[in-house]
């Protein structure tokens, strides 16, 4: 009896075909040789259609290829052969391709891995951000808010459906103010932002991200810098947003301009500002209840995805506080 052929898809999104493939398609004609499975580039998305263990191969190889390209900023003809002979010994380490790649789509790759949701609460997160504008994801430390957050954002510059990523968290240690901390503005916000910037060098090779932000296609600033703006064809993150006043998540929300896009993450258990002083996220739930294209998430323990004992800390505090 003929085997039924199997159609697998990769997601090309953020990825650079032109260098992936080669010129005029050449490693894609190199690892087509080695195999029987039909291979389609199609808008933003490699077809696969053929044997099982073929598809499992041919996505082992796209996807130790897409990972040295963003780790090396090139591939050449001696790679594309150098993977092909690996992953046809079996010595591969990657993912293989029925691991839910439809269910947990690779959102950016970066240096050393696929970034892609990693439980059920991060899916949801991720499908939100694809159907609404502004999207809150609520949840505590570990939960990868942050990191996640800011991989959809550089995903919507790299595919250029935004012009830029602004970034920013409320710098409450400083007093927002930041006037009597010493050194210039750099060196006086660098430490509230510094996560923000480690999520960056992940995803983006270091001399385009230098770039990014010297031409301001990537701006990373304290919430207090925001006033007056108006920010068209952006992609902007808040975060650590429990931490705003009710009057800073206002002003927040009203800088988004034409075809922009807000994402708002913050842990509601975690607010530093002073005891009489209400969180602008605390009080937001209550104001923006069921208007469209504004979604709020909300993330649990079951979603951290940092040392396994983080989720048992949180568990412990959330008893101890009941």
């Amino acid at each position: 009896m003929e085997q039924t052929a199997l159609e697998h898809k990769i997601s090309l999104r953020g990825v650079d075909s032109l260098q992936l493939l080669g010129q005029g398609d050449s490693h894609l004609q190199e690892i087509a040789k080695h195999f029987q499975t039909r291979i389609v580039v199609r808008g933003s998305e490699i077809i696969l259609r053929g044997d099982e263990n073929e598809i499992k191969s041919l996505d082992r190889i796209f996807t130790e290829l897409i990972l040295m390209l963003n780790r090396n900023g090139e591939l050449r003809p001696a790679d594309v052969e150098t993977v092909i002979a690996v992953v046809k010994r079996g010595e591969a380490p990657a993912p293989t391709a029925h691991q839910n790649h439809n269910e947990r789509p690779v959102i950016v790759y970066t240096k050393h891995a696929a970034i892609k949701p990693k439980s059920t609460g991060q899916m949801e997160f991720y499908q939100a951000t694809q159907k609404n504008d502004i999207v809150f994801a609520i949840g505590p430390a570990g939960t990868g808010k942050t990191y996640l957050a800011v991989a959809i954002a550089v995903a919507h510059l790299r595919d250029r459906q935004m012009d830029r990523i602004v970034l920013t968290r409320p710098a409450v240690e400083a007093g927002e103010s930041l006037g009597f901390l010493p050194g210039d503005f750099r060196e006086k916000v660098d430490p509230y932002l510094r996560p923000l910037y480690d999520a960056l060098n992940d995803m983006i090779p270091a001399e385009k991200l230098k770039r990014y932000v010297e031409t301001q296609i990537i701006e990373i600033v304290p919430l207090a810098y925001m006033r007056g703006r108006t920010l068209n064809n952006a992609f902007v993150i808040l975060d650590e947003a429990q931490n705003t006043t009710p009057a800073q998540m206002k002003m927040f929300l009203t800088r988004l301009g034409i075809n922009s896009k807000a994402l708002i993450t913050g842990d509601i258990t975690q607010v530093d500002l002073p005891a009489t002083t209400a969180s602008g996220l605390v009080q937001i739930r209550e104001i923006l209840v069921g208007i469209e294209g504004i979604n709020f998430v909300y993330l649990d323990d079951r979603d951290v995805v940092r040392h396994k004992l983080v989720r048992d800390i949180i568990k412990a505090y959330d008893q101890h506080q009941r």
